[in-house]
């Protein structure tokens, strides 16, 4: 018989009525959070330093006009993004009734919405943790406006459910990351950990399939490709503190906006963004070597594995903006929805970096600009934080996936195969 209204309350009501109430405070917070940040985007308050919501209101929307003509933005060397990224600069489209920079940021508030809802999801699965979910309340925020000022808030949305989607349903998962991929291509690192063969196919049948349909309907979608030649090293990269300090000994070199980015140019600017490229084909290498050697994989180990390449690639990249790390607070949160995860400490450093990037970036750009000792010292804390968290992630996912790691349960969908790691 079902129990009286008023009758005692059952087991399945208090949990019912715990759950919910477990969900306020997280919506409360990043409520506040994001109300703050619009605000912002929008210019209601000024955040200090520089305007990040230009690149919204001017290039972006030159873009989306110039896309509307069934075209990519061929003689702008400002755009290097693979085809699909058009669909993220037309998706205002999507709000007619506003205006493009408005829609956009309402867009973007939407993607953040839908990380949080995954994740508190995720989080409530048993064994999981919520943890996941407040990295992503507490680090977006951390990041000042520019979260809503670009489009990567967006792609990492898609990156955080090829994730979710995990082990199991691995060509859901392919899917969204060859999409992904097609979109800013960093998400094609979230392969690295996966063990299905599922996986990387449907990645690729997507990804060749957005490729091919680009080719064909819009001229100029692969011409991205030649904009990336004769670029500098960009002002935030961790190879740029060599031309900062060296412009205090007689460096000959300029900083220069170049390529949509300010960058040095000058005497051996191109042996650093080698020695860049080098790091980041060594970063390659040692993942190879990594995926050949685990033997161990639960089911944190696609999310471990995917934010510690996305990582390691960021810190040896010649280009680090801001908003890459958004990418980064996104995976990290997709760890940390698994207790078993071994990147706390990382992604802890993590947040810490996002903090002093807001106040290089935009609050202190102009500092950083001039190279003076304020803004030196803010580009070495940040990239000293993503480079020891890097350090640290790389050295934590070896060990937990070496063949005298702990044996972690992989749930049924994923053992339904007799695939091994490393002929998927």
């Amino acid at each position: 018989m079902w129990p009286h209204p008023g009758g005692p309350t059952t087991g399945a009501q208090v949990a019912r009525t715990g759950a919910a109430r477990s969900l306020v405070l997280p919506l409360v917070v990043w409520g506040a959070a994001r109300t703050v940040l619009l605000l912002y985007v929008l210019r209601v308050f000024v955040f200090p330093g520089v305007d990040v919501t230009t690149d919204v209101w001017v290039i972006y929307q030159g873009w989306y006009e110039t896309l509307c003509q069934g075209t990519f933005p061929l003689d702008d060397v400002t755009w290097q993004y693979p085809p699909a990224a058009a669909l993220a600069i037309l998706s205002p489209a999507l709000l007619p009734f506003l205006d493009y920079a408005i829609a956009f940021f309402v867009l973007a508030l939407l993607a953040d919405l839908a990380v949080l809802c995954a994740l508190l999801s995720a989080g409530r699965r048993p064994g999981r943790s919520p943890h996941g979910a407040w990295v992503w309340i507490v680090g977006v925020p951390l990041l000042g406006p520019t979260v809503y000022a670009r489009y990567d808030v967006l792609v990492t949305a898609v990156a955080v459910a090829a994730l979710l989607a995990g082990a199991r349903h691995p060509r859901v998962m392919g899917a969204l990351a060859g999409f992904g991929a097609m979109v800013k291509v960093w998400p094609a690192l979230l392969l690295v950990g996966a063990v299905r063969r599922g996986a990387w196919s449907a990645a690729a049948v997507t990804a060749g399939a957005l490729a091919a349909l680009f080719a064909t309907a819009m001229p100029g979608a692969f011409a991205f490709l030649a904009f990336q030649r004769d670029r500098g090293t960009e002002v935030e990269s961790v190879g740029a503190l060599v031309f900062h300090v060296a412009r205090h000994f007689g460096w000959s070199g300029e900083m220069l906006l170049n390529y949509g980015s300010v960058e040095f140019l000058g005497p051996y600017v191109s042996a650093v963004s080698t020695a860049a490229l080098a790091l980041t084909g060594a970063t390659l290498g040692w993942l190879l070597l990594w995926r050949l050697r685990a033997t161990r994989f639960g089911p944190h180990t696609l999310a471990d594995a995917a934010f510690t390449a996305v990582l390691l690639f960021t810190v040896t990249s010649r280009v680090i903006s801001p908003q890459y790390l958004v990418w980064l607070i996104g995976l990290a949160g997709v760890c940390l929805c698994h207790r078993e995860s071994r990147m706390r400490p990382p992604a802890l450093l993590l947040l810490a970096a996002a903090l002093v990037t807001v106040l290089e970036f935009p609050a202190g750009f102009a500092h950083v600009v001039s190279s003076d000792a304020y803004g030196v010292g803010l580009l070495a804390l940040r990239n000293g934080l993503l480079a020891v968290a890097g350090v640290l992630a790389a050295r934590r996912l070896w060990r937990s996936t070496g063949s005298g790691a702990p044996v972690v349960p992989v749930p049924p969908q994923a053992a339904r195969t007799k695939e091994s790691p490393v002929s998927s």
